[in-house]
């Protein structure tokens, strides 16, 4: 039973930095109320590998 409710709340605190991404580094802007982790958030964006649109569509045809 501990491990289930362990997983919720793994589950649910991932799903709530998701979220928050979503809401506001995604978009540019800053956190209210935490702005820490929007800048911390921020950094993850810049530092994960994006593909640009000509190489998507190299990934389409292949």
């Amino acid at each position: 039973m501990l491990f289930v409710a362990l997983a919720v709340a793994l589950s649910l605190a991932v799903s709530a930095v998701v979220a928050l991404y979503v809401a506001y580094p995604h978009r540019g802007e800053q956190m209210p109320v935490v702005p820490w982790l929007g800048d911390a958030l921020g950094r993850a964006v810049d530092s994960a590998p994006v593909l640009a649109d000509d190489e998507r569509d190299l990934q389409r045809l292949g």
